[in-house]
């Protein structure tokens, strides 16, 4: 992110561009450092809003790794509220490394994930770029064009404000695990807090969760007035909401007290000497939950909502108080397994 500050406009610049358009004074620009670009547009009230994303393959399945790089990159605008994405574009890098066969296999399964992600999103694929590459790489672009009413510009957190996750913590806990299931000194360190099954099961939970849109939380943000959000992903929880605290217009700063995680895999960290941080809010994500700023009175209702139309559960996870613009997680924040138990027949 402080590599793209180059990019940010001179805000002389961008002011006098706001006055030659009139009709970008009563409209926001947002740039780098936020989930996506809000870009008013020489049409009188409307504002593109765009982002990209690419990153690379971290499971074993390539078309869940599709289905997960389309929810990613349709997270950002989610995260600022915006549930229609008008088109897509998605971005391959096919490795030089695999074989004709491999290739041939692979890429059309990654391909019909992330179309089938795009499907469910109810929006369209209409191109992209595809190279060859010594790594393999994915990503893509979500573009739309918006009403002012159609997206929640992430400033107006006020003092009594919660913070709400949609999704639990732990992917990159659970993936790593999964990875070391084939590697006996990795694994020695992990088995005497997790067993195999287990670790199976954590892995195809973090699948799941990856690959879920956050398009319902998006949506009921607007229902109960929601005065923020952005998405968890590689900066981790606490990385994430760290920037969101920055951004805010009031002197407001948020504490978080509780950890909902994908369950063992807290245990799992504490095993590997925490390398992880996970505890800290420092472990990656990919493609995780949406943490939003929600009025004290309407956060429950907005749980109790999403998992209604999900079945999946939001948490409370800690409080808007007034500060300097920063966040941070309490000493012994209380870890929530998730699912509190475990049943045979289903993830969670």
């Amino acid at each position: 992110m402080k590599l793209l500050e180059g990019l940010q406009q001179d805000e002389n610049i961008a002011n006098d561009q706001d006055h030659a358009h009139f009709m970008h004074m009563s409209v926001p620009r947002i740039g780098i450092g936020m989930d996506a670009s809000v870009t008013p547009l020489r049409h009188g009230g409307l504002s593109l809003v765009q982002t990209t994303d690419f990153f690379y393959p971290l499971v074993d399945d390539p078309y869940v790794m599709g289905k997960i790089t389309c929810a990613n990159v349709l997270s950002d605008l989610y995260a600022m509220g915006v549930t229609e994405c008008d088109n897509m574009l998605m971005l391959l890098g096919i490795s030089t490394k695999m074989t004709e066969k491999e290739r041939d296999v692979v890429v059309p399964l990654i391909i019909k994930g992330f179309k089938d992600a795009a499907t469910e999103a109810c929006v369209s694929v209409t191109g992209g770029q595809t190279v060859l590459n010594p790594w393999c790489t994915i990503g893509g672009v979500a573009t739309t064009i918006c009403q002012p009413n159609e997206y929640i510009v992430p400033d107006n957190a006020v003092v009594g404000d919660v913070l709400v996750l949609t999704k639990p913590l732990g992917t990159q806990v659970a993936v790593n695990a999964y990875q070391w299931l084939d590697q006996p000194e990795r694994w020695n360190r992990i088995k005497l807090v997790i067993g195999e099954e287990e670790v199976r099961k954590a892995y195809q939970r973090a699948m799941d969760s990856m690959a879920r849109l956050n398009k319902i939380a998006a949506r009921l943000m607007h229902k109960y007035n929601a005065h923020g959000a952005t998405d968890v992903t590689g900066f981790g929880l606490l990385g994430h909401a760290q920037v969101l605290a920055k951004h805010q217009k009031n002197e407001v700063s948020f504490v978080i007290h509780n950890l909902p995680v994908i369950a063992k895999m807290a245990g799992v960290a504490k095993a590997c000497g925490n390398m992880f941080h996970l505890l800290q809010g420092n472990s990656p994500e990919t493609s995780g939950g949406l943490l939003i700023c929600l009025p004290r009175e309407q956060a429950a209702a907005y749980c109790k909502d999403i998992e209604k139309q999900e079945g999946y559960q939001a948490w409370i996870i800690g409080i808007v108080e007034k500060g300097q613009r920063t966040a941070r997680i309490i000493d012994k924040p209380r870890v929530i397994e998730v699912p509190a138990k475990d049943r045979d027949v289903v993830l969670w």
